[in-house]
Formats: structure tokens, sequence, C-alpha cells
């Protein structure tokens, strides 16, 4: 597991607060792996989600520290998203 993804597994399980999400979703950061968010928080993997967002680390980065509105990032094409849009959107208020 890559250091971006060991931060960024313990900065997502920090923002949901100890709570889980319903549903899957699956970050995956360029060049560096795959996080896993469910019902019992996020942990690194790459298994099959409802929705599947990706973006380089610079971005997920921003997103996770407030600096990158995920929204914004998705329509200039630093986020890609594939799946349950609605779901993503769902994701996208539990962490901001």
């Amino acid at each position: 597991m890559s250091d971006t993804v060991e931060q960024a597994v313990a900065a997502l399980n920090e923002k949901m607060g100890g709570q889980g999400f319903d549903g899957t979703a699956k970050f995956v950061i360029e060049d560096a792996g795959a996080i896993m968010i469910d019902g019992d928080g996020a942990r690194a993997a790459d298994e099959a989600a409802d929705v599947t967002l990706i973006a380089s680390a610079e971005t997920f980065q921003g997103i996770l520290d407030g600096t990158e509105n995920p929204t914004a990032a998705f329509m200039t094409g630093k986020l890609k998203v594939d799946g349950d849009m609605g779901m993503a959107m769902r994701l996208s208020g539990l962490l901001g």
C-alpha cells in the first residue's frame, strides 16, 4: 500500500467520524492505489463498488483537505465518476 493511500484512508475515516457509508464506493488514486468506502468506513482495497471515483493524487488530496470542490473537479474533468451518480453525490455530501 502506498503512503498516499495509507494517508487517504486515515483522512477519510477521520472525516467520516466513525460513520459508515450506505453503499460501496471506490476511490482510485492514479498511480497510487484504491480505497474502498462502505458501512465499515474506509480501507485500502480494490473491489467492485456501486460507484468508482478516479482522480490524481493531487486532486484527491484537494478534495480531502477542502481546497478542491468535488463537483467542480468533476465538471472540469479532474474527477471521473463511473457508476451510480446519486451515490457519488451522497458521498460528496458526507465528505464535505
